[in-house]
């Protein structure tokens, strides 16, 4: 069976040491999770992680969810067990406001958990995952007697939720859906269509699930300008809005998946299910956004936590697997061979594993805390800059974690050699589970097209110019210091190398939309390679510091400060081919006439 050891010790040094989680005391919800505090909680929720939901992990491959003739979904053994763990623990309302029944503490820690628990069971998870992206859309877009309605018992846990949009003739391209939304004359509407690849769609977990629906109302303009938003419970509400009778709403169909079996993936059926309208009307793809948006860095995270398992399960056979001998000697001279840590080629990936998730750890946290700020800040000038690197980041987080993710799921499976093909150790699952990120909540494609088309160029280039400014200003004051120059060196070269692509897609993409098509994805990971080497200068400033003032801890610190060189010197290079594949533009491309392929 795989292990896990949460990571509470990094999560803490990075809030703590390098992000500057204690100067925000401040802000709403910050003063009542002290440092003290933020250690409970984090030690808590590591002990769910690794006590409840990894061992019910294999369970969800092995078993999967099942549909039942009436159209419900039972999920596999001991996940609505576990689920109740989670919810009686108070986990969904951990950061939601007190006045609907939550918490009120930073989401940052929503985050930081969240690593946690998507790690040791990413299909279970995703359940409440999906909650918390309707609650988002609710708090944002709903009047307050939908608030006071849903809102309670949606983060007690006792009721979940899901957003639908894509059908089966459309996914990224929502103007083409054709769900309808009838008016009833009363302020509801009768909402007819299908629905697919809809996350936690039916189960047995909650006693009630809000769906989110996309549909167009009869009369509205055609494309995404004609889309709403209307919130359809699966149990209608009676007079003391308690669930009722059945909605006009079912599950069709399981979708048979590569992975996340767990999660109740399902086609659904909407046959005259009455609804409200969530928002303004034909405003639902702004309001569904909100949804959207919580709902890639939640994906961009499970990129993360997919590759931190992995990693840790390669390091634990790494050790113990006995082949051959260090071609520098015997390390293990009482054995017959020496445990393959020694050898070049698995350092190359476990190194270039953890150098990845500690600076993806700290890149996902940095954006939560910007989060914290855009959303409970009471300075106008910093919540709005907060807000700009959350979007700007949004599909960098999403795009290049999950992409990594992936290949670093790949990666641990290979240290395996032929055991991580064997479905008992595990790592199958880990890389069937980390595909699907790739794919959801925007396909990565269509991030780096977001990125280049939208985010760079968004209220005049303000975000990326804020983020070209940072990172240059965190180089040249540390530019003097001998210990910091051979990172800040290596920053510097990616940060100019993002910058000329940037130049390049100004001076190119306008004439030949095609080159900014051509250059996305490259762009994407150029700025990826630079948010997090830009994260490892500051983690070797902070360990640094700690060294001089005669940490305890001495050893860990000096650790981050190698695998923080081995960062530098093996992957940061790789902006220099990004820039070099972006230059060349999309003629070659493009060139191949569509039947010759």
């Amino acid at each position: 069976m795989p292990i896990y050891q949460s990571p509470v010790q990094d999560t803490l040094y990075l809030l703590n040491d390098v992000l500057g989680y204690p100067d925000h005391a401040s802000l709403p919800g910050f003063a009542d999770a002290s440092p003290d505090v933020l250690e409970a909680i984090l030690a808590e929720g590591a002990k769910l992680a690794e006590n409840v939901m990894l061992p019910l992990n294999r369970v969800g491959d092995l078993e999967g969810c099942t549909r039942h003739d009436d159209g419900s979904v039972t999920t596999p053994k001991g996940f609505r067990a576990a689920y109740q763990q989670y919810r009686e623990g108070g986990w969904m309302g951990l950061s939601t406001p007190a006045e609907y029944g939550g918490q009120g503490l930073p989401y940052t820690i929503h985050a930081a958990v969240g690593e946690y628990l998507s790690s040791t069971n990413m299909a279970l998870m995703m359940y409440p995952g999906l909650t918390q992206g309707a609650i988002a859309a609710i708090l944002v877009h709903g009047n307050e007697e939908q608030k006071q309605t849903f809102l309670p018992k949606m983060i007690d846990g006792a009721w979940t939720g899901t957003m639908n949009l894509t059908e089966p003739h459309c996914g990224t391209d929502l103007g083409l859906l054709r769900t309808r939304a009838v008016p009833n004359g009363d302020g509801t509407y009768r909402i007819s269509g299908q629905k697919i690849f809809i996350s936690a769609g039916d189960h047995d977990m909650s006693d009630n699930i809000i769906h989110l629906v996309l549909a167009r109302i009869d009369g509205a303009p055609e494309g995404v300008k004609g889309i709403s938003l209307f919130i359809v419970p699966k149990f209608r509400l009676d007079a003391n809005g308690n669930p009722g009778a059945a909605n006009g709403v079912s599950c069709g169909s399981l979708e048979e998946k590569m992975g996340i079996h767990g999660n109740a993936t399902c086609v659904m059926n909407y046959d005259e299910a009455e609804g409200t309208l969530l928002g303004a009307e034909n405003g639902g793809l702004k309001a569904m956004f909100v949804m959207m948006n919580e709902a890639r860095l939640g994906v961009g995270l499970q990129g993360l936590s997919m590759s931190e398992i992995a990693y840790q399960n390669a390091v634990a056979y790494a050790r113990e697997r006995l082949q051959g001998r260090s071609l520098s000697g015997p390390k293990n001279p009482q054995g017959k061979a020496d445990p393959i840590i020694v050898h070049p080629d698995i350092r190359r990936a476990l190194m270039t594993m953890r150098a990845f998730n500690e600076a993806g750890r700290a890149l996902v946290l940095w954006t939560a805390l910007n989060s914290d700020i855009a959303h409970r800040s009471d300075d106008e000038k910093a919540r709005q800059a907060a807000d700009d690197m959350l979007g700007l980041m949004t599909p960098v987080i999403k795009g290049v974690l999950t992409d990594k993710g992936f290949e670093h799921a790949v990666m641990a499976q290979q240290v395996f050699g032929g055991h991580g093909y064997i479905e008992e150790h595990g790592m199958s699952q880990f890389v069937r589970d980390a595909r699907i990120a790739m794919i959801y909540e925007g396909a990565n494609g269509i991030q780096a097209l977001d990125l280049v088309g939208r985010k760079l160029a968004q209220n005049g280039g303000r975000a990326v110019q804020a983020f070209f400014k940072e990172v240059g200003e965190f180089c040249e004051q540390n530019r003097a210091d001998e210990k910091l120059a051979p990172f800040t060196k290596g920053i510097k070269k990616g940060l100019n190398d993002l910058q000329a692509a940037t130049m390049w897609l100004m001076q190119n993409a306008m004439a030949k939309p095609d080159n900014a098509g051509a250059a996305s994805t490259d762009y994407l990971h150029l700025f990826g390679l630079v948010a997090l080497g830009y994260m490892w200068g500051r983690m070797v400033k902070a360990s640094q510091e700690k060294l001089a003032e005669g940490a305890a801890d001495a050893a860990f610190h000096e650790n981050k400060i190698v695998i923080a060189r081995y960062f530098m010197e093996r992957v940061m290079p790789e902006t220099s081919a990004h820039l070099a594949r972006i230059s060349t533009g999309a003629d070659t491309m493009m060139a191949l006439p569509a039947e010759a392929f």
